[in-house]
């Protein structure tokens, strides 16, 4: 059973994602629940499962994958990323159509470290003259 299991890691912000897919029906499990139950409905499904449609492989990979760190959002990116480079492990042919749509990048935005003397990474405190 292990030959045809693929396995990648995604991150975003401080969330990353182990990733496991394997030929299947299209399910996708994450932290043994489905994604319905992970994240609730709505967009991150769609969000999810666009590696699969860009490379045109719905329903072909089933996809098992535990998440840690971070919020929803960025968990649901570093799953799109942990995919999408999963599927380069398939067939390393998709890296060109993978690229271009920009899912094997990894995002590198995070957020600024508070500095001393500050009330956050920008943010000063208010100035008083009196």
């Amino acid at each position: 059973m292990a030959e045809n299991r693929f396995y990648a890691t995604g991150r975003r912000k401080t969330a990353v994602a182990r990733v496991w897919i394997k030929p299947g029906a299209g399910n996708i499990e994450v932290n043994k629940r489905t994604v319905e139950e992970y994240f609730g409905g709505g967009f991150i499904r769609h969000k999810i499962e666009k590696p699969f449609a860009t490379t045109e492989t719905q329903e072909q990979y089933d996809v098992f994958a535990t998440l840690k760190g971070g919020g929803k959002n960025a968990q649901a990116e570093a799953l799109r990323h942990g995919i999408s480079r999963a599927l380069l492990e398939v067939n390393p042919e998709y890296r060109l159509t993978l690229k271009k749509t920009g899912l094997l990048t990894r995002d590198p935005r995070a957020k600024e470290r508070k500095k001393y003397g500050q009330k956050g990474a920008r943010a000063k405190f208010q100035f008083s003259k009196r």
